[in-house]
């Protein structure tokens, strides 16, 4: 079983919008959901997975790449165990397989500080 499943991937125009979102599937996790901060990354075709955004326990402190600052926004719902990514004004080189991720505490930026992960949701964006 995958402990995190992502959904809303699509093709959209450049210039539009999408909202992903995350939740954990199977059984429950052995912490709450609170105990994690939950981050997006991306990878398209022939590069690195690249850092997106993290969100921190309560959703009191956030971190967000260069190239999407201004047009992401993370976000989570403890109740419901699910993280988001609104992701706007969206451009053709936005286009990547996006990945939601987790690890215990403390935010981080980096792909190997993350322990839980999805398995990605196309976003293609048309130009």
């Amino acid at each position: 079983q995958v402990p995190l499943v992502e959904s809303g991937g699509g093709l959209v125009q450049a210039g539009g919008s999408l909202r992903l979102s995350c939740v954990h599937s199977g059984r429950p996790s052995g912490r709450p959901f609170s105990n994690y901060a939950m981050g997006w990354f991306r990878q398209a075709p022939g590069k690195e997975r690249e850092f997106l955004a993290v969100i921190n326990w309560s959703g009191s402190s956030t971190v967000y790449a260069d190239s999407v600052k201004g047009r992401f926004t993370i976000s989570r719902d403890n109740a419901k165990d699910m993280v988001y990514l609104q992701m706007n004004t969206l451009k053709p080189e936005d286009t990547a397989v996006y990945y939601c991720a987790g690890r215990l505490f403390k935010i981080a930026t980096v792909q190997a500080d993350f322990s839980s992960w999805g398995q990605g949701t196309q976003v293609t964006v048309s130009s």
